[in-house]
């Protein structure tokens, strides 16, 4: 066979066990999502599945990477694979993997900044109108402690993220939490550059403090407010972050 007979084989051949990787897939999929395979159970066998679905140990191998990738089985070295039903966090992740990418210059950040903005607006302004009297107990508790992380920067910045947090969870939406979680992620290294003192974690600290007494107040429309003016004013140091356009 020539060189280019023998790539053209290997091609199709390769094609083929991607077929059947993608056919035992399907399948699993189905089971999962059905019940019949439950969440914490093992998967059968390699060799139960080779001779279920008439594939090679390759095809499998390739199924259980692509069912891993879903999140939809936990794999360790020497174990069978564990069945796992993908929670709002993973599906968050997968998105995040991709923003990674966009997240590299100022456009990018200020895209992602902007949605930050508009979410926690509308968290603030709930929060004014809906918020439970342990809602409020459980915001003033990060507020203070952010007060008093004042001057070390990597307690405050943990701090800061814990208050936003507060504001995620507060309407019960289990997707919240997994989206903040994210901006957390995907925000830090930013953070982190950001060079600052004691007087910036004081006029952050001063912005949740405008965003608790309004949403305290039950003052949605000041509570919408304080928080726009509080992550515009991050935004400032957040662009510091990038070199300076000529």
């Amino acid at each position: 066979m020539t060189d280019q007979g023998l790539r053209l084989h290997r091609r199709e051949t390769e094609s083929g066990a991607a077929r059947r990787s993608d056919a035992v897939v399907a399948d699993l999929v189905r089971l999962i999502q059905s019940g019949s395979l439950q969440e914490g159970e093992r998967l059968p066998a390699e060799r139960d599945l080779m001779q279920r679905y008439g594939v090679s140990r390759a095809a499998v191998r390739e199924a259980i990477v692509s069912l891993a990738n879903r999140g939809l089985v936990e794999t360790r070295l020497g174990h069978r694979p564990v069945v796992r039903k993908p929670g709002y966090e993973f599906a968050v992740d997968q998105v995040g993997n991709l923003v990674g990418h966009l997240v590299v210059d100022r456009e990018g950040v200020w895209n992602l900044f902007e949605t930050r903005i508009f979410i926690e607006c509308a968290l603030a302004r709930w929060a004014a109108n809906h918020a439970r009297r342990d809602d409020l107990e459980e915001l003033r508790a990060a507020l203070d402690a952010n007060r008093a992380a004042i001057g070390h920067s990597i307690a405050f910045d943990d701090t800061d993220a814990a208050f936003h947090a507060v504001l995620y969870r507060i309407p019960g939406n289990p997707i919240y939490p997994a989206v903040h979680k994210a901006y957390v992620e995907w925000l830090t290294q930013h953070w982190r550059s950001m060079k600052r003192g004691a007087d910036i974690d004081q006029m952050n600290h001063a912005g949740h403090r405008a965003v608790f007494d309004a949403i305290a107040a039950r003052d949605p429309d000041s509570a919408e407010e304080a928080m726009r003016r509080h992550l515009v004013a991050a935004w400032e140091f957040v662009r510091s972050t990038f070199p300076t356009e000529s």
